[in-house]
C-alpha cells in the first residue's frame, strides 16, 4: 500500500516534469526554426538555416557528455536502454536532449523521458523518505519510467509494455514493479486527460495520435507474402543504419567538441539535399518524425516513389549519424522510416497502403529495438483505424523482421572457427 501511494504521487510529479520537458522542446523548435529567422528578416525561412542550427547543437551535447554526470544519457546506437539513472545525472541528460531534440537532430524523446522520469522519481522518494529501502527506490524509479514514457505515447499500457520488455523484467520482479508502475502511469495520465471540471494539459503539439488509414478487410495470402518481404526489407535497411551509428559512436569520444558539431552539420546537409532534390521541406528529414508522421500518411498519395526513396535515404543516413553522436531515442525515426517505406511499397501490385504502412512501422521498430511485443503494440495502437485485419499482418512482419535482424547480427558477429592446427612435421 505504501508503494502504491508513493507510485501515485510519483506519477503526478513525473507527468508534470515530462510535460514541461516536451513543452520546452516544442517551444525551442518553434522559436529556433520559425520565430528567430523571421525576427532576423528571413521570411520565408531559407533552406540553409538548419546548417548553423544543427552544427551549434553539437556544442551543448558535447559539454553534457564530457563535463556533466551521466554522459548525457545512453548512446542511442545501442538501442533503448533502461535503468542506471541517478538524480544527479538528470541535468546533463536534459541538456543534451533539449539541444538534440530542440535543434532538429534526428532522434526522439522517449529515451531521455525514461531517464528523466527515473531520476526524478528516485529524487522524490529520497526527498520524502530518506531511509527508503533500495528495493523501494528501484521499484519507484521504474514507476517513474512508466509515467514519463506514457506522456509521449499517450497510453499507460503502451508505456508499460515498452518499459517492461526493454528492461527484461520477469518473475517476481515483474509482478512487484507492474502494479506501482501502472498506478504511476494511470494517475499521471490524468494530468493530460483532465478530471472533473479541469480539462488537463495539452500535449497535442508533440504526442503521438492514431493515424487515419483506409479501412482494410481480410488479409489474403498475397498480403501475408508482402508482410514477410517487408519484414526482411526492414532488417536489411536497419542493419547498416545501426552499424554506421556504432562506428560514429566509437569515433566521437576522441574529440566530441569537434566531431559532434560536424555530425550536426552532416544532418543539416542531408536535409538540404533532400529539399533541393524534391522541393519538400527540410523538416521532413530533420527532427524525430513524430510530428511529421501524421502528415506523411495523410498525404501518402502525393509522394512519388522517387521522393519516398530519397526521403528514406537522407533521413536514414541522418538518423545513423545522429545515433552515434547526439543523445535521444531511436524509436520515432524508425517508425517514420517504416511508414515511408510502407508507402513506397504500396506502389507495388497487390499491396494496399494501409497494411503496408502498418507492417512497415512495426517491422522497422522491431528491427532496431529488438522488442517484438512493443513493436506489435505500438504499430497496432497507431493503425487501429484500418481495422482488425491489420493485426495479423503486423505480427507476421514484426516476427519476420525480428528473426531476420537476429540472423544478420548472428552471422556478422559470430566468431570465426579456430583454425585446425597442422600436424607436426615428421622428425
Amino acid at each position: 500500500m505504501v508503494l502504491i501511494v508513493f507510485a501515485a504521487a510519483i506519477g503526478i510529479v513525473v507527468s508534470f516534469v515530462g510535460w514541461g520537458f516536451l513543452e520546452l522542446v516544442h517551444q525551442i523548435q518553434l522559436w529556433v526554426f520559425t520565430n528567430l529567422p523571421k525576427d532576423l528578416g528571413l521570411d520565408p525561412v531559407p533552406r540553409w538555416w538548419s546548417l548553423p542550427v544543427c552544427t551549434l547543437a553539437g556544442l551543448p551535447v558535447a559539454f553534457a557528455i564530457v563535463r556533466l554526470p551521466g554522459n548525457g544519457g545512453h548512446v542511442p546506437a545501442n538501442g533503448l536502454q533502461m535503468g542506471g539513472t541517478e538524480p544527479n545525472m538528470v541535468p546533463g541528460i536534459a541538456l543534451a536532449a533539449l539541444a538534440t531534440l530542440g535543434l532538429g537532430i534526428v532522434l526522439g524523446p522517449e529515451a531521455p523521458l525514461i531517464a528523466i522520469g527515473t531520476g526524478v522519481a528516485i529524487f522524490t522518494v529520497n526527498l520524502a523518505k530518506r531511509d527508503a529501502a533500495p528495493q523501494m527506490v528501484l521499484v519507484l524509479g521504474a514507476a517513474g519510467s512508466f509515467a514519463a514514457i506514457s506522456v509521449i505515447f499517450g497510453s499507460p499500457l503502451v508505456a508499460a509494455i515498452l518499459v517492461i520488455e526493454a528492461s527484461g523484467l520477469g518473475g517476481a520482479t515483474l509482478s512487484l514493479i507492474m502494479i506501482p508502475g501502472l498506478v504511476a502511469a494511470g494517475v499521471g495520465s490524468l494530468i493530460f486527460i483532465g478530471m472533473a471540471d479541469w480539462t488537463g494539459l495539452s500535449t497535442s503539439a508533440y504526442s503521438l495520435t492514431p493515424l487515419h488509414l483506409a479501412s482494410f478487410g481480410h488479409p489474403t495470402l498475397a498480403d501475408i507474402g508482402w508482410a514477410i518481404l517487408l519484414g526482411i526489407g526492414a532488417a536489411l535497411v536497419t542493419y547498416p543504419v545501426r552499424q554506421i551509428g556504432l562506428r560514429v559512436a566509437r569515433l566521437v569520444p576522441t574529440n566530441p567538441y569537434v566531431l559532434i558539431p560536424i555530425a550536426g552539420l552532416a544532418v543539416a546537409g542531408l536535409a538540404i539535399a533532400y529539399s533541393y532534390a524534391t522541393g519538400n521541406s527540410v523538416s521532413q528529414v530533420l527532427f524525430s518524425g513524430q510530428d511529421a508522421l501524421g502528415g506523411l500518411v495523410s498525404n501518402a498519395g502525393t509522394y512519388s516513389v522517387g521522393t519516398l526513396l530519397m526521403l528514406m535515404l537522407c533521413k536514414g543516413v541522418a538518423w545513423a549519424v545522429s545515433l552515434g553522436s547526439f543523445r535521444g531515442g531511436p524509436t520515432f525515426p524508425a517508425m517514420f522510416l517504416g511508414a515511408a517505406g510502407g508507402i513506397a511499397a504500396s506502389h507495388l501490385p497487390g499491396l494496399p497502403a494501409s497494411p503496408a504502412i502498418a507492417v512497415g512501422i512495426g517491422a522497422m521498430t522491431v528491427a532496431f529495438l529488438k522488442l517484438p511485443l512493443s513493436a506489435i503494440v505500438i504499430a497496432t495502437a497507431l493503425t487501429f483505424s484500418g481495422g482488425p485485419g491489420l493485426v495479423p499482418l503486423i505480427i507476421v512482419g514484426v516476427v519476420v523482421a525480428y528473426i531476420a535482424i537476429l540472423t544478420i547480427d548472428g552471422k556478422v558477429a559470430a566468431p570465426a572457427a579456430p583454425a585446425t592446427p597442422s600436424p607436426p612435421a615428421p622428425t
